[in-house]
């Protein structure tokens, strides 16, 4: 800090001594103090100002130099606020917890993006090898007796795949893409279903959809939720019948199948989560009710689930009118 700028801070506090120096001469003056007595206090009260202002600023310096130094030493400069010297006065310990707060607050935030990188890595890691499942399988078909309908599904699963990878970077997005409209929500069920007829088909699943109404919300992310939703019943629930109602800010996609154990409801939409269904059937990856549900909570649907085992589950999602 320069000494000018020093001096500066202390600019009214200067005002107000050199004030209050210029009405004690006067003061002394009018009484009949003599002149030398008022020299020699005002050269002494001037002399202790100066001394008293240096001393400050000796500190000031050694202080700054201290930070200087520590900014330099250290590689995550933004953990400063972490190393600073205590305060010592009240104004420098506002500024201490101001500054200790946003050190704290900044460290959250690097350690939240750090995570979510490495999640994101490993997501994409698991999703290298997943899709090598319906590739290999297409290459399999291709080479033995080239059965069109299987290939079909086995490429419908691979871009099943590719969307959900897509969808996943999406949620690192700042939500500019998502883009709110009315919409027919039997009309975005319609489309979901029949994105995923080749993989219905192959499941032995049937479909019906009742209703209509509108919703205000991201109609892609709502295509997208419903079909996930029917790949897991293309998984689970393979020759069972699937009924997706429709009515003005709600949609409920619901199945005949084998249900989700009540311990399991709570866990369902947690990342990597695979049921006990996954776990026999050997597939899931437990990110596609992860998926669905932070992308609806990105575009304020509400998402909830009910079930009974062995006789249906129902998923119902709430759209603010």
């Amino acid at each position: 800090m320069k000494f000018l700028q020093f001096l500066g801070s202390y600019a009214v506090y200067l005002f107000a001594f050199l004030l209050l120096l210029a009405v004690w001469g006067i003061m002394a003056a009018l009484i009949g103090v003599t002149a030398v007595f008022i020299l020699a206090t005002v050269l002494s009260a001037v002399a202790c100002a100066v001394i008293f202002l240096a001393f400050k600023y000796i500190i000031y310096c050694r202080r700054i130099a201290r930070i200087e130094r520590l900014k330099h030493e250290m590689d995550e400069v933004y953990l400063i606020g972490e190393m600073l010297p205590r305060p010592i006065n009240g104004i420098e310990d506002a500024y201490f917890s101001v500054m200790k707060e946003v050190s704290y607050s900044a460290v959250s935030r690097i350690e939240e993006m750090s995570r979510e990188s490495d999640e994101y890595l490993e997501y994409v890691e698991s999703w290298v090898h997943e899709i090598k499942t319906p590739l290999t399988a297409c290459s399999l078909i291709l080479a033995g007796d080239g059965d069109v309908k299987r290939l079909k599904a086995e490429l419908r699963r691979a871009d099943n795949l590719a969307e959900s990878v897509l969808f996943y970077a999406r949620l690192r997005t700042n939500g500019a893409d998502i883009k709110v409209s009315r919409f027919s929500l039997r009309e975005a069920a319609a489309e979901a279903v029949s994105n995923e007829m080749e993989l219905l088909i192959s499941a032995g699943i049937s479909v019906e959809i009742t209703g209509d109404g509108e919703a205000a919300a991201d109609r892609q992310t709502v295509v997208f939720s419903v079909k996930q939703l029917l790949v897991n019943c293309a998984k689970y629930c393979r020759g069972g019948h699937v009924t997706i109602t429709a009515e003005t800010g709600l949609l409920t996609v619901g199945d005949d199948g084998e249900g989700i154990p009540q311990h399991e409801l709570p866990l369902i939409f947690r990342r990597g989560y695979v049921g006990s269904a996954g776990r026999r059937t050997g597939g899931g990856t437990g990110m596609g009710l992860y998926l669905v549900k932070r992308t609806c909570e990105k575009c304020g649907i509400d998402v909830a689930v009910s079930s009974e085992e062995g006789k249906y589950t129902r998923f119902t999602f709430r759209f603010g009118r």
